[in-house]
């Protein structure tokens, strides 16, 4: 969705929009390209392609503000919060962290879990709390022109990613809250999303002190995914709810990472967290030992669930708020 024509015309931009300028300076400390890198985070899932009602097209590069590209981030930053929020609380962010410009959405699904390990339970508490902070500091960078937090499904959504993957057997679904195996699952469909679109947007960035400020980003995303990835390599046990229990939890990565793959884009990159031989593979990365990137666009056809054009599904079943709302069409 974005290239670097497309990045360089919003660098531009905000270097003339003196009002975005001081709002993320009073944020953070930066501007808001500083935080560009979050424009690319998605949280991520995959699933079945979902049929979407087509609204008007998304703004062309000349139409777009970076304002439009953080109320992106912003509704990721939201999807993903209120996963880990609802597993290690049993509840979702506070209404006054959900208002906004657009239409406000609950959030369908979603409970405490009943983590097993105080290790687990540990990662899910830090990593809930961190994406707590990323919506609240969207939220103060972009003051009135945030969005409000857009419907959510946390129920049927994981449902369909599963059936996607050919976890789910006819007739059954997958709960991310059942237990702690399914939580790793669940959160294994977002991490890696996150990774891969802040390394994309990378080598688009070109003032120093915003590329600082967008690689701690990926970088407490890449920690996220590490313990994930690892606590899921670890276990071999079954998995509630899907009828096959007993399936190993570091296959069934796999073939998540697969239908994830197949939602993205022709080229093959998505990774479980084992090789063609059976050893760990922790780190997702190419011949180089260097992770791969996702645009925009591919981190939407994930959560909306879709290999094509599309506004709403999945995760978001009736799209995200903002400009920058349409997945691309790989099909």
């Amino acid at each position: 969705m974005f290239g670097k024509h497309y990045a360089a015309s919003m660098i531009t931009r905000s270097a003339e929009n003196d009002q975005d300028r001081r709002r993320f300076l009073k944020a953070a400390g930066m501007t808001g390209l500083g935080v560009v890198g979050v424009g690319a985070l998605g949280g991520l899932t995959a699933g079945p392609a979902a049929a979407a009602t087509a609204r008007p097209a998304a703004a062309t590069a000349a139409e777009v503000s970076d304002g439009a590209v953080l109320n992106f981030a912003l509704n990721l930053e939201y999807l993903e919060a209120e996963f880990y929020l609802h597993a290690v609380t049993g509840r979702g962010l506070a209404d006054a962290m959900t208002t906004g410009t657009g239409t406000r959405g609950g959030v369908t699904g979603g409970r405490a879990v009943r983590f097993e390990s105080r290790t687990v339970r540990q990662y899910a508490q830090e990593i809930a709390a961190d994406e707590k902070d990323h919506v609240q500091f969207l939220r103060s960078a972009l003051g009135s022109a945030a969005v409000a937090r857009p419907a959510i499904d946390l129920r049927s959504s994981f449902t369909a990613a599963a059936q996607a993957a050919g976890l789910v057997k006819p007739g059954h679904s997958f709960d991310a809250f059942a237990c702690e195996e399914n939580f790793l699952l669940a959160a294994f469909l977002f991490e890696d999303v996150g990774v891969t679109a802040y390394k994309g947007a990378a080598p688009l960035i070109s003032n120093k002190t915003y590329l600082e400020a967008a690689a701690g980003i990926l970088a407490v995303e890449a920690y996220h995914a590490g313990n994930i990835r690892s606590q899921l390599y670890e276990r071999r046990g079954g998995i509630q709810g899907l009828g096959l229990l007993g399936r190993d939890l570091r296959e069934a990565s796999v073939k998540l990472s697969n239908a994830r793959d197949s939602l993205d884009g022709p080229s093959d990159d998505d990774q479980g967290v084992i090789d063609s031989r059976g050893n760990a593979n922790i780190v997702p990365t190419d011949g180089n030992g260097i992770a791969y990137s996702r645009s925009p666009g591919q981190v939407l056809n994930i959560v909306y669930l879709t290999n094509k054009a599309a506004t709403s599904g999945g995760f978001f079943p009736k799209g995200v708020n903002g400009e920058v709302n349409t997945s691309a069409g790989n099909s």
